[in-house]
This record gives structure tokens, C-alpha cells and sequence, in this order.
């Protein structure tokens, strides 16, 4: 049985610049995994720089208020929505809310540094 504590995941920025934290991932653990799950953070006032992935990613909001651009398309969202977005969507949240904006973020196939494209703003 694996139990992954947050607070024990390695806190870093990623390249579009979030606070991450790598909960399951099948680089990192032996497990037989197709997907990755990570928690994200986003700091009020900040927003995400803009990238698509080669694959599919789905968004799960835990607290905060932002605004998810999925390429034309632009969406409020708050805790308990869950955001899909499709392989090769370029993509960005910002936090326009009043507290940090936190979701659950999981990428199937698993998240790989080579399949994201990050795009100046």
C-alpha cells in the first residue's frame, strides 16, 4: 500500500509557473501507473504561463476562484469544478481570487517535460 503525504512531496516551481507538488507519477514510484497526479498552487494575483501538453490533463479545484483559459474559451471556476482539457489546448488559470488558488491536477498519459510547450505571454 503506498499513502503519498503532501507535505512530504517536494515542493518546486514548475515550468509554468506553479508550486508543484508530485503526488503519484510512474518515474518516481513503482507502481504500475498510466497517469500522474500532481498538486498545484497558484499564488493570488498570479497566473500560469501559457503551454499545451501532448496529452490530456483534467483539473480538480480544492480552493481559490480563477479564470481558465483553454485556448478561445474563458471560464470561471471554484472548488469542486473539475476542468478537462484536451491534448494540444493551450492553456493558463489565474488566481482572481483573495486566497491561493489549489487544485489537483492529473495528466494521462503521464506528465513528461518533452510532450509540454510553454509559450511566452
Amino acid at each position: 500500500m503506498l499513502v503519498q503525504k503532501l507535505n512530504v512531496c517536494t515542493e518546486f516551481i514548475a515550468d509554468d509557473g506553479t508550486i508543484l507538488r508530485e503526488l503519484l507519477h510512474p518515474d518516481k514510484q513503482s507502481l504500475k501507473l498510466r497517469y500522474s497526479l500532481a498538486h498545484t498552487v497558484v499564488p493570488i494575483g498570479q497566473t500560469s504561463r501559457p503551454h499545451s501538453l501532448k496529452t490530456s490533463e483534467v483539473y480538480y479545484i480544492l480552493t481559490g476562484q480563477g479564470e481558465m483559459h483553454i485556448d478561445d474559451e474563458l471560464q470561471l471556476v471554484e472548488p469542486g469544478d473539475t476542468i478537462y482539457i484536451p491534448p494540444l489546448a493551450k492553456q493558463f488559470i489565474r488566481n482572481s481570487g483573495i486566497e491561493p488558488l489549489v487544485f489537483i491536477c492529473i495528466v494521462d498519459p503521464a506528465w513528461r517535460q518533452q510532450n509540454e510547450t510553454i509559450y511566452s505571454k
